[in-house]
């Protein structure tokens, strides 16, 4: 007697080329696993209806496993046996749905007004599928949409040097299709299972100008704390965790910020812009640290906001262009690499852009050791220059140093 099927015995088999196997399942009299020449595999149960052979799909390996198979035949038999047809009755299904605008570009608007118009990245996941998605599936049946389409969608976008989009984009798909499977809509997501297109390095950047610019209008958006504190690490460059400590014991009467517990243990000044210092003092005084939601403890957990902040200033460019636009992932250490190449741009030197950012490391130890210099003024001046840069950016001045107050 044959051995029933198994997941171990299943996963073991090999398709035959140009030729497509049907396995029986000797548990289960008609249910039989159906392998493609390409390897696809998926469960199938045969039988006979009105004294006409009848095949009903009833999922694909190996989202379907082998009990889960035999479960769904097994009910298939108790509706055969009561006089009806199955496969008749989903064909019937799917023409009902079809009869409607199943297409990709109307489910994924009703996705859109039903679901993500509610959400607060809402927006930025609807900009993306409509500018990765929709022109090449719009007139799909979503219901005819594959796996094998999605895989090969993911690897077009990451061919193109795309890779966190790939990522981003399939999660975004996993939440479309699992809706309308949800809905009724397909009868079950063909994204179930399926992995992440791309392995994400991290990458740190410095931001364009209009990254910049865009930043800072959505920080304007953005309530206190959050938006000052973008603002502050954008304008001074300080590591993201002694920005979120600040305490306003640590800011003398000359608007010099002094961090006395730094990454390095080295005591550091940071002679504040007065753009900043403008931000600064206009926030409330609810404790010891400036930048708090509750008034004890700093505002640390930058995650929420910088996903926030990042989907808003998606939403203002596109708003902006008309059209879906993309803008790289970024995280809040890349504004420590925006000003420090900024300050490059402006032409300041190494030895200024190094004790302005407190990169002990990049100076000579023999100068480190001698030189006991303070370096407030010419870090004052640089700093000055790269707010007034910054200023420019988002006022739209073509002159840079035509500085705008900002706050």
């Amino acid at each position: 007697m044959a051995k029933a099927l198994t997941t171990k015995a299943v996963e073991a088999m090999k398709p035959t080329p140009n030729k497509r196997t049907e396995v029986p399942d000797p548990a289960l009299s008609g249910l039989y696993l159906i392998i493609q020449p390409s390897g696809a595999k998926s469960w199938a149960l045969r039988y006979r209806a009105g004294n006409k052979p009848k095949k009903l799909t009833l999922g694909k390996w190996p989202v379907m496993g082998v009990a889960d198979a035999r479960t769904a035949a097994t009910e298939a038999i108790e509706a055969i046996e009561k006089g009806r047809d199955p496969s008749a009755e989903k064909k019937a299904e799917k023409s009902l749905r079809m009869s409607g605008d199943n297409t990709f570009k109307s489910q994924l608007e009703t996705f859109h007004k039903r679901h993500l118009k509610d959400l607060k990245t809402g927006e930025a996941v609807m900009q993306s599928l409509r500018f990765n998605v929709l022109p090449v599936w719009a007139d799909r049946d979503v219901s005819d949409i594959t796996r094998r389409d999605i895989v090969l969608l993911l690897d077009s976008i990451v061919d193109d040097g795309r890779s966190t989009t790939a990522n981003r984009v399939k999660a975004y798909l996993s939440k479309f299709f699992g809706w309308c499977a949800d809905r009724g809509v397909i009868e079950q997501s063909p994204t179930i299972g399926l992995k992440p297109p791309a392995k994400e390095k991290p990458r740190d950047r410095p931001f364009e100008p209009e990254e910049i610019r865009l930043l800072w209008i959505a920080c304007e958006a953005e309530a206190n704390p959050w938006g000052a504190l973008f603002k502050i690490l954008l304008l001074t460059g300080q590591r993201r965790g002694e920005v979120a400590r600040m305490q306003w014991r640590d800011i003398d009467d000359n608007g010099v910020w002094i961090l006395s517990s730094t990454k390095n243990n080295e005591k550091h000044s940071v002679p504040l812009p007065r753009a900043a210092q403008e931000i600064i003092f206009n926030m409330p005084r609810t404790g010891p640290f400036i930048f708090t939601t509750n008034g004890t403890a700093p505002a640390l957990s930058l995650s929420k906001p910088t996903k926030r902040i990042a989907a808003r200033m998606i939403e203002i460019a596109s708003k902006e262009a008309g059209e879906p636009v993309e803008i790289p992932h970024w995280k809040p250490h890349d504004l420590r690499h925006t000003v420090k190449t900024g300050l490059a741009d402006l032409g300041f030197g190494l030895d200024i852009r190094s004790r302005v950012m407190n990169h002990i490391s990049d100076l000579p130890k023999m100068d480190l050791r001698y030189n006991h210099h303070d370096y407030d003024d010419e870090n004052r001046r640089a700093l000055e220059a790269w707010a007034g840069h910054v200023a420019a950016i988002v006022d739209g001045s073509s002159q840079a140093d035509n500085v705008v107050r900002l706050g």
